[in-house]
This record gives structure tokens, sequence and C-alpha cells, in this order.
């Protein structure tokens, strides 16, 4: 596998996004990435939410509800339950585990993960509910310039019954409401 598809970078010379703030570069919800398989689950579709700053969930998202209730978080009040959760970063917390462990048993977990970067701790709630039988998301992996094209979109993310030697899977971007 070349590090361009495990990362999500394009390979150089074929679509390569415009970089900067703002929508989806032309084209760029037609295109459907390629990312690593962190953990293997179920695909889903869901309004993307493209987290501003990391964030602790132990403390940070209320695990019977799945609002972020960490105040001074930028999205704090936004409920991650049934989105696709885009993180730029966790802030760590060995109680992480648990709250997402939480979040897919009360059915409030997002309907996939795109982190930057695994998160061991985090991800360990996914690997213990789908160790139990629960209905797990998707958690991948996906360059962290990448991320911005994902807002105000919905997002179907293809899930994952292994996370099979190339690991990976697609992502393709609709506009919002579809």
């Amino acid at each position: 596998m070349s590090p361009s598809a495990r990362t999500g970078e394009p390979a150089a010379g074929r679509g390569a996004p415009a970089r900067g703030e703002g929508g989806p570069p032309a084209g760029e919800a037609a295109s459907t990435p390629v990312a690593e398989v962190l953990v293997p689950g179920e695909g889903g579709r869901g309004r993307a939410l493209v987290l501003d700053a990391p964030i602790s969930f132990w403390g940070g998202v209320d695990p019977a509800t799945g609002r972020i209730a960490d105040v001074r978080h930028p999205q704090c009040g936004e409920s991650v339950a049934g989105t696709v959760l885009v993180l730029p970063g966790t802030i760590g917390s060995s109680s992480a585990s648990a709250v997402l462990l939480e979040l897919v048993h009360a059915g409030r977990a997002p309907a996939a993960l795109v982190l930057h970067e695994p998160d061991a701790i985090l991800l360990l709630g996914l690997i213990v509910a789908r160790e139990m039988g629960w209905r797990t998301p998707v958690a991948l992996r996906l360059a962290r310039e990448r991320h911005r094209a994902f807002r105000g979109h919905t997002v179907t993310v293809d899930g994952a019954a292994e996370a099979a030697a190339p690991g990976t899977l697609r992502i393709a971007a609709g506009t919002a409401g579809t």
C-alpha cells in the first residue's frame, strides 16, 4: 500500500485538493478519499461534525446524550450522535474509552469516526463494544488536511468487517441534507 492510500493524501498530480479554509475544493464532493481502517465496524451516513479543536471524551462528551459538554470547546452543545465525527485530535484520558463505550451502548455514538492520528485509549471503547457483540461504528484515519473538506456535508462511510491488509475504505461526500 502506498503512503498516500494509507493517509488519504492524493497521489501527486492526481486531483490534489486545494489548501485553505472554507468548503471543499472544486470536485471534492464527488471524490472518495481512501482512508485507513483503525477499528472495523459498520459504515454509516450522517452530517459531518468537523471539530475545530481536540476534545476530551471524559467530561467533554455526555455519554447519555452525546452532547459536547465541555463549555470551552468551540462546538459545545452539539451532539456527536449519528454524525460522522471528524476529530483533529483528542485530549487524553484513560476514561475516554469508557465514554465511547457508553455512547455505543446508549445508541448515541457517531455513525463513524475520522481521526488524524489513532488514539488507542479512545478506540479501545469500540474494540470492547465489538467484543460484546454490539453494533459499532467504523473508525478510520485520514490526513488532517482533508478534514475541512467534509464540513457542511453529509458523508457516507463504507463499513469494514475487518482491518484488511490494505486497510482502506471510501468516504463519499454529498451536500448537506442529502
